[in-house]
């Protein structure tokens, strides 16, 4: 059983604008809480124990978040931990190292021979969908989900029933509709990888060209998701994803 999950929330959001000039955009409030607090009520909810937080901006505030959040309704802060962990304290400011594989890097001494799941602190999946990806087998795993604009996104393609051939980065003609979510459940596997990640030409170290490897190496299966997948990004998510609360009420997020 995968117990441990870490969560990449090291960034500011600058496409939040003003909102996250004093704060990551994880901490932005929508209904009265913290984004942030959303993901991990259902992470909890779902059956994990163990979250890793990779922070980086304005950790004290990260800090403060982790010491005051309260957990959903029939969970016990005895019955979870949370731990923090500094990229910037580990691989230096952004401008040093960045990107998606940075926050796996900086994890490997706390998660050990252990699967993992990962995600980004600004995006929110349900309770089952959560549920689906603690898989306990040899193979790493990418979410997939299907989607109207795949051209926005990147695009996974399959080698056979279930296995990850490849992911297109935004491609301009129509190769499929299911998408890379950002989810993923790694093995111990990932680690070797990341180090042989080159920069992008974005100039980050991206988690998918670790994946790319590991596909090769036919170890990536690809999972899809059933329910959704909220992202927040922009200004305009936190009225979409207050909506969206407000009405799914089966999106299993519960409230004190």
């Amino acid at each position: 059983m995968v117990k441990k999950v870490v969560i990449a929330a090291a960034g500011q959001g600058t496409r939040m604008l003003e909102l996250s000039k004093d704060k990551s955009k994880h901490l932005i409030e929508v209904k009265n809480r913290p984004f942030l607090a959303y993901l991990m009520d259902n992470l909890l909810l779902a059956g994990y124990k163990e979250l890793v937080l990779v922070v980086g901006f304005k950790v004290e505030l990260m800090n403060g978040f982790v010491e005051g959040y309260q957990p959903p309704a029939g969970i016990e802060k005895e019955d979870y931990k949370i731990t923090t962990v500094n990229q910037v304290e580990i691989l230096g400011p952004k401008e040093k190292e960045y990107g998606t594989a940075c926050p796996v890097k900086c994890v490997e001494d706390i998660v050990g021979n252990e699967d993992f799941l990962y995600l980004y602190g600004d995006n929110l999946f349900s309770v089952d969908d959560l549920k689906s990806m603690n898989i306990d087998d040899k193979f790493c795993y990418v979410a997939g989900l299907k989607h109207d604009h795949p051209e926005k996104y990147g695009v996974l393609i399959r080698d056979g029933d279930d296995f990850l051939e490849k992911i297109i980065e935004k491609p301009k003609e129509f190769v499929g509709d299911l998408i890379n979510a950002g989810l993923y459940k790694f093995t111990p596997d990932v680690f070797d990888k990341i180090s042989e990640v080159k920069k992008s030409v974005r100039g980050e170290y991206e988690i998918t060209d670790a994946i790319s490897i590991l596909s090769s190496e036919r170890k990536v299966r690809i999972k899809i998701i059933k329910d959704y997948w909220q992202d927040f990004g922009n200004p305009d998510d936190i009225k979409k994803v207050s909506d969206f609360l407000d009405k799914n009420a089966d999106s299993k997020i519960e409230q004190k």
